[in-house]
Formats: C-alpha cells, sequence, structure tokens
C-alpha cells in the first residue's frame, strides 16, 4: 500500500539505503514527491530488453533515432530533478522536439512504451506525457495481457487503437514504422510480434 513518511531522517535514511542497493534507479519525483517504484521483475526486464534491442537494431544502428532503455524526462530546463518520469522504453526521433541535457532528456520522446506492474502507476503518468508532448505511448498491460496505443492529438491523450490476446487484431504506430500484435503460444506467456512495416521482418517480443 501507498506510504506517506513524514521524518525527515527515515526518508534520506531510505533513499541512501536504495540509491547504495542500486534500486533508485527506477524511482520518479512528480512535481516535488518522491516516488519509490518497486524493482521490475523478470519479465517485465525481459519485455524492455527486447523491444530497446529491436527499435535499436532497427532505427537506432542506421541512425534514424536515438532508443533508450530507461531515461530520465523532464519539462523543465532548470532543477530539472523536482519532476521527471522515466519511460520503460523512449525512442526520440530527428525530427523531434526533445532536447537531450545530458543528465535528462527535456520533452518526451517520439514513441514509449510503458510495461503496466502490480502497484505502478503507469496510467497516472498520461497528463504528464501530454505536457511533455509524447507522440505515442505503447502501454503493455499484463492482466489481462492487453496493448493499448495511446496519441497525441490536439494536445490530448487519445486511446487510438488497442489489441487484447485473441482478438487478432494489429495496431500500428504513426511514430515508428512498426505494427504490433498478440501471439499466443504453447507454453508460457504470450508474446508481441513486432513488424518493421517498410522491410517486413518480424521480431518476437
Amino acid at each position: 500500500m501507498p506510504t506517506l513518511i513524514l521524518d525527515a531522517e527515515l526518508e534520506l535514511s531510505l533513499r541512501a539505503e536504495r540509491s547504495a542497493s542500486g534500486a533508485d534507479q527506477r524511482d520518479e519525483v512528480w512535481e516535488g514527491v518522491y516516488v519509490m517504484v518497486p524493482l521490475a521483475d523478470d519479465e517485465r526486464q525481459e519485455l524492455v530488453t527486447r523491444f530497446t534491442a529491436i527499435f535499436q537494431e532497427a532505427l537506432g544502428w542506421p541512425g534514424l533515432a536515438q532508443v533508450r532503455a530507461g531515461v530520465n524526462v523532464s519539462d523543465r530546463s532548470d532543477d530539472w530533478q523536482q519532476n521527471y518520469r522515466i519511460p520503460d522504453v523512449a525512442v526520440f526521433l530527428p525530427s523531434g522536439a526533445a532536447v537531450n541535457r545530458g543528465s535528462y532528456w527535456q520533452g518526451g520522446p517520439d514513441f514509449a512504451v510503458e510495461i503496466v506492474s502490480s502497484q505502478d502507476r503507469t496510467r497516472d503518468k498520461l497528463e504528464f506525457y501530454s505536457r511533455v508532448r509524447v507522440g505515442e505511448l505503447l502501454v503493455v498491460d499484463r492482466q489481462p495481457w492487453r496493448l493499448e496505443l495511446c496519441r497525441l492529438e490536439s494536445g490530448r491523450w487519445q486511446l487510438a487503437e488497442s489489441s487484447a490476446l485473441g482478438d487478432g487484431q494489429s495496431i500500428a504506430s504513426r511514430q515508428l514504422p512498426f505494427s504490433f500484435c498478440w501471439e499466443p503460444t504453447a507454453a508460457g506467456r504470450p508474446v508481441i510480434v513486432a513488424t518493421h512495416l517498410p522491410s517486413g521482418r518480424q521480431w518476437q517480443v
């Protein structure tokens, strides 16, 4: 359950412990409020790694985009550590407005991926993502398995397309030359088939 800590010494102690152990790598700050994010489970790490590898191979290595597996994104040019989020995967296009400030990007990626986990607040980030003008957000829900493609239209988030396991629906990005659909497997979790539209090449996520 959420916990509000008003003891300043305890807060500093907890943050120091998380920093020393590396558990703070995904922690965020929401309008000055420090948000401790649960450690990613193995399945989430696998999904993030595969999405990142696919986008890097198809877009990053050819120089068509900059691809990041987790990156600080802020709406500020100064004092950025008072307000930032960390999408699981971020793709920045050369035509995008975001600026790489070294420690963080000012402005949102053109395409981002968020993997939903229990107790996280993925959908609570949508207002922030609209403010920093993330072009598209692919939300991967795992309970039940579902893909949602949110798109920024006239400054507001719209659920553009969705695909649930078993419906055979493919969803296509407008920002990246990719489409995504579910494919069931005989054993284990289902896979997301990512198709690079210009080449027809496919990967399983």
